[in-house]
């Protein structure tokens, strides 16, 4: 499978973004599975998850603080990549 996503370094916190479809984003169980899931890809990081809605927006669902900072920030600026994951 592969994935959409970034591992970035900010004020001394690495965590990593992973780019998911909404359907994943409107339901909290779905939220934690999914995350539970990429903590074994992601290793000792906080997991934000990403989704857009019908306008291109990005809602981000993760640790607050990462959240937070993440919501000034432009999607072009973050190093997005693919991931191979199996």
């Amino acid at each position: 499978m592969r994935i959409q996503g970034a591992v970035i370094i900010e004020q001394g916190v690495t965590f990593a973004i992973v780019v998911v479809n909404q359907s994943v984003t409107n339901y909290t169980s779905r939220i934690v599975r999914t995350r539970h899931q990429l903590q074994y890809f992601f290793p000792r990081m906080p997991i934000i998850l990403m989704s857009q809605d019908s306008a291109g927006n990005p809602h981000y669902y993760g640790r607050k603080d990462i959240v937070e900072f993440l919501k000034t920030v432009r999607l072009d600026q973050i190093p997005w990549k693919t991931y191979n994951i199996y």
